[in-house]
């Protein structure tokens, strides 16, 4: 089988990982850098340019591996392979829904998905009423388009929260608050989801101090056993999303399992060293049965 992975860089650990599995299970690989892509259109006859080569009919698969900053311009790309009967672990779609923390959020809330108290707007006339929504501080302010934990701060006091609102409403930057669940103690769980099953779960916790248990935060993992709800939500998650290959975070709560992002593109380094899963070789054999090679 013909794979793609699109990804800025052969280097990164999950990238070099899929390669392994890949040419271990007996296929053909490349590694696209989507950040050099062109297409073009035209004559109803389009085009993905890369170093010179039209590349759209030469893949069974794609594997998008799109960061933040470039999450637009990778989802187009993708789109055109999928319009071209390319499969893809990735809809475009989604890609560019879990980019966005509101957007998953309202998808989820409509499914009736468990998730924090959330307010976002663009109002900084009302500040203390969106602090009040959330019954007073403290509250989580976050990056709507954040990763990694970056984006993410924690206002301990009314005074705070309205400084940093009011600075980053000036700033025209698009932003969410959610309660602050104060019982999750700096921890939240990060499911691995591929096709119709959770293959890996770990508890992440962050550094003494740190609310934020991200482990590009310095953070650490452990493996851990997800109840039958937590893998419930993953999977919905996934699924609502069109994400075939997904990473769902999710916070024990007084209420149960409650929903924070959804990640379309999520590292697998922290992963199959914590839980000693193979994660990479579960979206090869993933793949292997859900693609046909082209004739």
């Amino acid at each position: 089988m013909k794979i793609f992975i699109l990804s800025v860089s052969e280097n990164i650990y999950s990238t070099q990982r899929l390669v392994e599995e890949a040419e271990h299970r007996g296929h053909t690989i490349r590694v696209i850098s989507h950040t050099k892509c062109s297409v073009k259109l035209g004559d109803g006859k389009p085009q993905i340019i890369f170093e010179g080569e039209n590349i759209i009919n030469w893949p069974d698969v794609i594997i998008p591996r799109i960061g933040a900053s470039v999450s637009r311009h990778g989802a187009a790309i993708v789109k055109e392979f999928e319009m071209n009967g390319v499969f893809s672990t990735a809809r475009s779609l989604g890609i560019i829904r879990a980019q966005n923390k509101v957007r998953t959020l309202q998808i989820m809330n409509r499914k009736n998905i468990p998730i924090p108290q959330t307010v976002f707007s663009v109002n900084p006339s009302n500040i203390d009423e969106q602090i009040e929504l959330l019954g007073g501080p403290p509250v989580i302010i976050k990056l709507q388009e954040g990763t990694q934990g970056m984006g993410v701060i924690l206002a301990e006091s009314k005074k705070s929260a309205k400084s940093i609102l009011d600075t980053l409403y000036n700033m025209n930057t698009s932003i969410m608050l959610q309660e602050f669940v104060e019982e999750s103690n700096g921890e939240d769980i990060r499911a691995i989801v591929v096709g119709n099953k959770v293959i890996a779960a770990m508890k992440r916790k962050g550094e003494k101090g740190e609310f934020r248990s991200n482990i590009h935060r310095g953070g650490t993992g452990e493996g851990v056993q997800l109840s039958n709800k937590e893998q419930k939500i993953a999977l919905k998650a996934a699924q609502y999303l069109s994400l075939p290959v997904a990473g769902v975070d999710m916070i024990r709560s007084k209420k149960g399992p409650l929903l924070i992002e959804v990640n379309g593109s999520p590292g697998f380094q922290g992963m199959e060293a914590y839980t000693k899963v193979n994660v990479a070789e579960e979206v090869i054999k993933y793949i292997e049965t859900h693609v046909r090679k082209k004739v």
